[in-house]
């Protein structure tokens, strides 16, 4: 199967539902969500008809850089008892079928430093349908709310958590087989490279650097050096 032509990940593309109906034709391994369920899942979690204040979400890898919502403020921010972690496989955004790659997703245990954002009430549920059409394709996520830690005090926000019994999510790979997953896998939305750099360029420059990213980034430029690739 080839490789569709590669798409700029925003709000258009997004709300116009090409992506969602491009991942719908060429998934074969799991089912993508109807509209219904989406928003079934969004009200679900706002139980009293709609958000009762402003909305935080937690961005921990491509909603850092790449947020697609309009939103009043950011903050760094921890979430505690997950952490980031490559673990969920993709055979189109940042893969393909023949050349899967992986994105990342919070996973038990530990901690996760990221960025909360604070939506109005007002535009709360048109902006968080954005972000469900773009995380909620299946249901390998699972949203849920948490509590973070900030320097300004506590925040409690959606994020979108690992789920376990997902086909494909893949646990705990060794850093090698990540790397060079994510070194050769390349999707309509760009390669799987491209994301493991960009999160960590990004989390660097708000000062709050992850370490593990780091040493993985640092891994993939060693494997496309030795393979004579200036592409880093």
């Amino acid at each position: 199967m080839s490789i569709p032509t590669k798409i700029d990940l925003n709000r258009d593309t997004i709300r116009s539902g090409h992506i969602r109906s491009l991942i719908r034709a060429h998934a074969t391994s799991y089912r993508v969500l109807t509209d219904e369920e989406l928003h079934a899942s969004l009200t679900s979690m706002f139980p009293e008809d709609g958000p009762q204040g402003d909305a935080w979400l937690f961005g921990y890898g491509s909603l850092i850089w790449n947020p697609t919502i309009h939103f009043a403020e950011s903050r760094c921010a921890t979430a505690h008892g997950y952490h980031r972690r490559f673990c969920l496989q993709t055979h189109l955004g940042r893969g393909s079928p023949e050349t899967p790659g992986l994105t990342l997703g919070l996973d038990r245990g530990g901690c996760c430093r990221g960025v909360a954002f604070r939506i109005p009430r007002e535009t709360a549920l048109e902006e968080l349908e954005i972000v469900w059409r773009r995380e909620m394709v299946s249901d390998a996520y699972i949203p849920r709310w948490l509590t973070l830690s900030s320097e300004e005090g506590p925040i409690r926000a959606i994020g979108f958590v690992m789920n376990r019994d997902h086909e494909r999510y893949v646990g705990q790979l060794p850093e090698e087989e990540m790397a060079r997953t994510i070194e050769r896998a390349h999707g309509f939305l760009g390669p799987c490279a491209e994301y493991l750099f960009n999160t960590v360029e990004h989390l660097d420059e708000l000062g709050i650097p992850d370490r593990g990213l780091t040493r993985l980034r640092d891994r993939v430029s060693e494997i496309r050096s030795a393979a004579g690739d200036p592409s880093d």
